[in-house]
């Protein structure tokens, strides 16, 4: 995370949202006589949150982005997705690979497939899954990303 001069903090003198002035103030130490001057920024002025306010999805977006984000808080659907990663499977392979009952892999599946991130197709009497899209692999990299760090 960037420090952030605007609130009082320090900030990296290499930023190139610094004016040249700033970047000065910020590589060099100011001199014990003159101290810098820090523009004071109130966050919770209304024409900030009211601008930020303008700014946000709509809620029925938001109450469906955390839905999709609550399909991600089972232990058993990401590692049916991250076996999906791999090679798409039939229900029998995909509840040997993860340790799980037929019946339980085939639930989650379900609840996969309604969120659109799992597909399927037919092979003879064989229903054989795959990820839906790269959207899927994106979001499970970010979030390992992220837990990793």
């Amino acid at each position: 995370m960037k420090p952030n001069a605007i609130a009082g903090e320090a900030r990296c003198p290499d930023d190139p949202a610094l004016t040249s002035e700033e970047s000065q103030a910020v590589g060099s130490p100011a001199p014990e006589s003159e101290p810098a001057a820090v523009p004071v920024v109130d966050p919770c002025a209304p024409d900030t949150w009211e601008s930020v306010a303008d700014q946000l999805p709509a809620d029925e977006l938001l109450y469906d982005l955390a839905d999709l984000f609550k399909i991600f808080a089972d232990t058993t659907r990401i590692k049916i997705l991250y076996a999906l990663l791999v090679d798409e499977m039939c229900v029998a392979c995909i509840a040997e690979t993860v340790g799980a009952s037929q019946s339980a892999v085939s639930h989650q599946l379900r609840v996969l497939k309604q969120s659109r991130l799992v597909k399927f197709r037919r092979q003879g009497k064989q229903v054989i899954y795959s990820l839906a899209d790269e959207h899927v692999h994106h979001i499970l990299a970010q979030g390992m990303s992220h837990i990793c760090e």
